[in-house]
């Protein structure tokens, strides 16, 4: 007998169906489906046969992604898609002796960013890649901006472009206050990137911020009985006067 109704692997797509979860905004929901990133550790060759090059015969090409593992700390920083691979080296270099377990991990770097449209320096840990494809959007901005949510993988990196968006959104005088002038071009520069503020307040955020964002939103302050009491009270009185015939007196 099954101690379940449902499999657990079904748990968190049923809940998506029911209570508060329905009530969230269609455009957030789409952003939770997941979405294949762009290959880092491997090059997808996109064929299922090939001519060796060796015997000049067909064969067939293994196109096995490589499984990539993305810890904690890879959210606090920007990796540029990089991660944790798994894998097997031989002892001494010697084939024909024990194969040892092996973890190949990026090469961090702290390193100073500045952001045009936040006005602010971020020291953020990066990888060599980050920083290539930060030079390849020509600007820190740009990049943020362009890359999507699958290939930034950061929980940062997110949080960075919905501040940014919203700025855009809306306008912020904040933003080099004593230079309306560059303000204006700054704006203009990012102007592609617009979107509307009511979207970009959910760009990016978790499913527990997104459920607590929009209890706040539907939460009512109780009002008071003595409150309601009162007003149903001038209503009545109201409604009795103008039952009420209208006397007029005259004047001898």
């Amino acid at each position: 007998m099954p101690l379940h109704k449902y499999p657990p692997k079904l748990w968190n797509a049923l809940k998506m169906k029911q209570g508060i979860y329905t009530r969230l905004p269609k455009h957030y929901l789409e952003s939770l489906k997941q979405k294949e990133p762009t290959p880092v550790h491997w090059k997808p060759l996109g064929v299922q046969y090939r001519i060796s090059p060796k015997t000049g015969h067909k064969e067939r090409v293994q196109d096995i992604p490589i499984p990539v593992y993305y810890p904690p700390e890879s959210q606090d920083g920007l990796w540029g898609g990089e991660g944790w691979i798994s894998g097997f080296r031989y002892a001494n270099n010697d084939k024909m002796s024990t194969r040892l377990k092996k973890v190949w991990k990026p090469q961090l770097f702290k390193r100073e960013l500045y952001s045009e449209i936040l006005d602010h320096k971020f020291t953020i840990t990066v990888t060599a890649r980050t920083l290539n494809l930060i030079d390849a959007a020509y600007g820190f901005d740009f990049y943020i901006l362009k890359t999507p949510m699958e290939d930034l993988n950061s929980k940062l990196g997110m949080d960075l472009k919905r501040a940014m968006l919203l700025r855009l959104a809306r306008r912020d005088t904040e933003l080099y206050p004593n230079d309306p002038v560059k303000r204006e071009k700054v704006y203009h520069k990012y102007k592609q990137f617009e979107i509307p503020e009511e979207r970009a307040e959910w760009l990016g955020l978790s499913l527990v911020e997104a459920v607590e964002k929009q209890r706040q939103l539907e939460h009512k302050e109780p009002e008071p009985l003595f409150k309601t009491c009162v007003d149903q009270l001038v209503q009545d009185l109201n409604a009795q006067k103008l039952s009420e015939p209208l006397l007029i007196e005259k004047k001898e």
